[in-house]
């Protein structure tokens, strides 16, 4: 294997950039679209439909969307995928500025939206382990710098752009996410191209995608691993929810702040993607993410008990942190000790698990502010993630984690070695 002091290859600073300019878009959609859901109802369940609409397609077609990832060309997926979401994206840019947006249209563009997104986020994490050679160390720099770019301008840059686009008009912020869909769509079709692993034997694609999530589900590991996005997919979708209703009938925040508030979160993830490599070398990788899950349960609880915005931010800002580093260490983790010919479907399996449990945590959201109080969905969300953090934690240990990596290390080949630093000095 390399040394940990090697650099990052060419290749991988254009799939950052293309990762930069789309997450740009997808923080000016993420304010926009809940604030345009409210311009048309202020029905919590509607509003429910419409963040629960974009995770659906994990639930009908994420396993499979795994096998065929590992079956097709993933740079070519990655790209098309962004084009064809440019595109999409221009159907309800039209329909708003035609005065005929409605919330099912909303819904549907959410779906489409989604799908592409599996398809796309399933090929660019299959995509870089190959690319930097499966080197740990490697992996935790691209997913720290990765993870920090998204947050950067998904939650830090993205949410104030998109309040004021809409205060321009209500297609602004659309045409926006689409532009940038195109861009990245350009910038991944110059990716370098590198090579797949070729299935010893052809198996239907069913068949391939059983044997993927099996693989997850016998790993407690693994299954550790994707349990805590699930179980925090709940929870973060019952917040995401009713965090516009939240933030404008409890805390008095308008369109402007409301941009603010979500900055703050991003603020956080930033500071938590940075040191998530130090956090994982003073206290294991294991320790590490049963810290942060810990985390982020209080902050959600401060979330809800906040008597201003400034406490509710801060708070969003801890809840952030404690994000931004889980998802530079258990990504960085899977992708260093699953095989190469199953990484796609272990991706979408521990995706799908991830995120077919949204939907549930959005109508949950919607559900308990209908029939109770809009602070009523942010306490059981804090639950239900101090929960998960007990029940995984000896799933996720130190000592777990030690023995995968070791396994890993021994079943690599020489062959494969040789192949694995010759990519990633490319």
């Amino acid at each position: 294997m390399t040394s940990d002091a090697q650099k990052l290859p060419t290749g991988f600073g254009r799939l950052w950039t293309a990762q930069t300019v789309s997450s740009l878009g997808d923080g000016v959609s993420r304010a926009a679209l809940p604030l345009l859901a409210l311009t048309l109802t202020r029905d919590p369940m509607a509003l429910a439909v419409v963040a629960a609409a974009g995770t659906l397609p994990w639930l009908l077609f994420g396993v499979l969307g795994g096998a065929l990832v590992d079956r097709w060309d993933r740079r070519h997926t990655m790209w098309i995928t962004d084009a064809a979401r440019a595109v999409l994206l221009g159907i309800p840019a039209a329909a708003a500025m035609l005065d005929v947006l409605s919330i099912p249209l909303l819904a549907t563009v959410a779906f489409l939206l989604g799908l592409g997104g599996l398809f796309f986020d399933t090929a660019a994490t299959a995509y870089l382990p190959d690319l930097l050679g499966r080197h740990p160390a490697l992996l935790e720099r691209a997913n720290s710098r990765l993870r920090g770019a998204q947050t950067a301008m998904s939650g830090f840059a993205g949410p104030p752009a998109g309040s004021a686009l809409l205060a321009l008009g209500r297609a602004v912020p659309l045409l926006a996410d689409a532009v940038s869909f195109a861009l990245s769509a350009l910038l991944v079709r110059s990716l370098p191209a590198v090579p797949r692993p070729v299935p010893q034997v052809r198996e239907s694609l069913l068949r391939q995608a059983r044997a993927g999530a099996s693989y997850v589900f016998r790993d407690r590991l693994l299954l550790g691993l994707a349990l805590r996005p699930a179980v925090g997919n709940v929870a973060f979708l019952a917040v995401e929810t009713v965090l516009a209703l939240f933030a404008h009938d409890r805390l008095g925040i308008d369109t402007y702040g409301f941009g603010l508030l979500l900055t703050a979160e991003a603020t956080g993830g930033l500071l938590g993607a940075g040191i998530a490599s130090q956090l994982g070398r003073r206290l294991g990788t294991g320790t590490a993410l049963t810290c942060t899950a810990a985390l982020e349960g209080l902050a959600i609880l401060g979330l809800a008990a906040a008597p201003n915005p400034y406490v509710a931010g801060l708070a969003l800002a801890v809840c952030g942190a404690g994000m931004g580093a889980t998802m530079v260490l258990g990504p960085s983790l899977r992708q260093t000790i699953v095989p190469a010919h199953l990484m796609g479907r272990v991706a979408s399996t521990s995706r799908m698990l991830a995120m077919c449990a949204a939907p549930l945590g959005a109508f949950l959201g919607g559900w308990l502010a209908t029939a109770y109080d809009v602070r009523t969905p942010l306490y059981a969300a804090a639950g239900l993630l101090l929960c998960m953090t007990a029940v995984t934690a000896t799933m996720t240990s130190n000592r777990r984690v030690e023995a995968a990596l070791r396994r890993s290390s021994e079943q690599e080949s020489p062959a494969e070695a040789r192949r694995s630093d010759a990519l990633a000095s490319a």
